[in-house]
């Protein structure tokens, strides 16, 4: 390796391969000027202040108009933080008045409020708190920019296509991004559910957050490569290395040119097997994505996404409206809608008067349903109205015990009851099932399958609690594995058991767009996988190149392994026989 070039880990978040020169963003604190303020000049510097503000808050709207109109309402939403801030009295007011008593200029007036209003967000100790933080920043300097006159964005001024490296980005400065001249981001924080991942997928830029101080590796103009695939960041590459990357590159392009071809044939075995293939999506614009990669349908609507890009608890009528229209993108074709998967380090911890210390083993997902009913029961409401627009399944997220299903049953029935009651119409015959996310869940399948009509098994959450280990975390990342023999035992007890008691079951996740387990999970018993929609061709491919026979043979000979080094691998020497050109080594490793 040449002295200087650097490799760089952290979370892929959107996918691609990019290489370009980087743009370094600054860090969010700015000199600020103080002036002390002639009493006959009072007034006129609270109408400077108010000037300023009012500029701020007709920028936002017109970048959330222009998001709204190019990557859709949803995430649009996520600037409704920012224009509440602008438009709150308890922070403007304050600086009004610190201004006339204090007889300072309105720059430090801004900054100090902004300051103190970040720091508190910070002192609370948690990634979502954090992002809080980040915001506020991000309102402080568009402020203080239309203050000084210093409203120049560097971003808005690229004249070469760039990767942006910053330790933070704000929503306003991913969404207002040029498309054609940002071309990748790498970001210090951030995970898969920050408002920067959300956006980079959303307009399809390669993006890697949760990186181990990039920002400080880089300077402005660096020769950056990023692999949004494998969360790989190259820093100032040597020639070979850049070669290397550019042959990957292309032909990387080459085969997904070649996967298009694929996605609009039909997912089936050599041996006339049909494997349904559905998308995960968290937006309802996202039902043409899926049918532009092939897929039969939604497999997983996360909709706790309706929740994270508002600044408000979605009403009734806006989940009603998300769901109906979803339903009706897909003309027919099947949808399950998760119930919301709150908690941990979302949206639920900004609210809580005492955040959690270990939110991802507590009030979470349905356990934080049951205990805010009326929530939970806005959502249900929403969703049973939704089922008369057509075929709709309804499933609870990080079901742990038989009781918690069945709570969640007597609220469910509740809500049918008073829509019956209302005249209001829905489905009465709309299947309930869970999502197996948890060793518990797993190991007591059968009791589960008494009582609901199918399983999805989530293997996300189901191989971080089964390994103990946070998938956020990068610094335990290499024991996160789908490969574990632990966790394809739990995986195979479940299928098992949804076939003894006909229960259907399908598994959503990320191992299920991971092309080198998908023989496996077919020769598991698996005839429904529900992954990301851009994935579904690469997986079409794959199941079109095999045959029952052949994966179930697969699965006994991995049956019998003990290391997950074994198990990876020998799923990517069978891959590499069925179908070379899929990139095995890419697939995990």
């Amino acid at each position: 390796m040449r002295s200087g070039m650097q490799s760089v880990k952290g979370i892929p978040v959107s996918p691609g391969i990019v290489m370009g020169r980087a743009i370094v963003l600054g860090n969010a604190e700015t000199h600020v000027p103080r002036r002390i303020i002639e009493s006959d000049s009072l007034d006129l510097e609270v109408a400077r202040l108010d000037t300023a503000l009012q500029a701020a808050v007709e920028d936002l709207a017109i970048l959330r108009d222009r998001t709204e109109a190019q990557i859709g309402r949803d995430a649009a939403k996520i600037f409704g933080f920012h224009l509440g801030l602008l438009q709150d009295p308890t922070l403007l007011a304050p600086m009004r008045t610190r201004i006339i008593t204090d007889r300072v200029n309105a720059e430090v007036a801004v900054a100090d409020a902004f300051q103190r209003l970040a720091d508190q967000f910070r002192a609370l100790g948690s990634e979502m708190f954090s992002q809080k933080a980040n915001d506020v920043l991000d309102l402080d300097r568009r402020v203080l920019a239309k203050l000084m006159g210093e409203d120049e964005n560097r971003l808005a001024t690229l004249t070469e296509p760039s990767i942006v490296i910053a330790h933070e980005l704000t929503p306003s400065q991913t969404a207002g991004m040029d498309r054609t001249m940002v071309i990748g981001i790498a970001t210090d924080l951030g995970g898969r559910t920050s408002h920067t991942s959300i956006v980079a997928r959303a307009i399809e830029i390669p993006c890697v957050v949760g990186c181990s101080r990039v920002m400080g590796r880089v300077a402005d103009g660096d020769m950056v490569i990023i692999d949004g695939d494998t969360g790989v960041i190259i820093v100032r590459p040597d020639a070979r290395t850049l070669a290397e990357y550019r042959i990957q590159q292309e032909r990387f392009s080459v085969y997904r040119s070649m996967l298009r071809n694929t996605a609009q044939l039909e997912s089936v075995t050599k041996d006339g097997t049909r494997i349904q293939l559905l998308g995960n999506i968290e937006f309802p614009h996202e039902v043409e994505s899926v049918f532009a990669n092939g897929g039969d349908g939604v497999g997983l609507y996360r909709t706790e996404f309706l929740y994270l890009t508002s600044d408000h608890e979605p009403t009734e009528e806006e989940q009603f409206a998300a769901y109906k229209s979803t339903i009706e993108l897909l003309k027919g074709r099947p949808c399950t809608i998760r119930t919301l998967d709150l908690g941990a380090d979302k949206y639920t911890q900004q609210r809580a008067s005492e955040p959690e210390r270990n939110p991802f083993l507590g009030l979470r997902s349905i356990r934080y349903c049951l205990q805010h009913k009326p929530l939970f029961k806005t959502q249900l409401r929403a969703i049973l109205r939704a089922s008369a627009f057509g075929p709709l399944k309804v499933m609870f997220p990080l079901v742990s015990t038989v009781m918690e299903l069945r709570q969640a049953r007597l609220i469910f029935n509740d809500v049918c009851e008073e829509l019956s009651e209302e005249g209001v119409r829905y489905d009465p015959n709309i299947p309930v099932g869970i999502m197996v996310e948890t060793p518990s869940a797993a190991l007591m399948a059968n009791a589960f399958a008494k009582e609901v009509s199918f399983f999805s098994i989530g293997t996300n959450d189901l191989i971080q609690y089964t390994l103990a280990v946070d998938r956020g975390n990068e610094r335990v990342a290499h024991l996160y594995s789908g490969a574990s023999p632990a966790v394809l035992y739990l995986v195979k007890t479940v299928v098992r058991t949804a076939r003894r008691s006909g229960v259907e079951c399908s598994l959503c996740g990320e191992v299920a767009g991971e092309a080198i387990y998908t023989m496996l999970l077919i020769g598991l018993g698996l005839r429904t996988l529900s992954l990301v929609p851009s994935q579904i061709p690469l997986i079409k491919r794959v199941i079109r190149s095999t045959t029952i026979e052949h994966c179930e043979e697969l699965a006994r000979r991995v049956g019998s392994f003990d290391s997950e080094r074994q198990v990876l691998n020998t799923l990517r020497d069978e891959l590499r026989k069925v179908d070379p050109g899929s990139f095995a080594g890419w697939v995990a490793e």
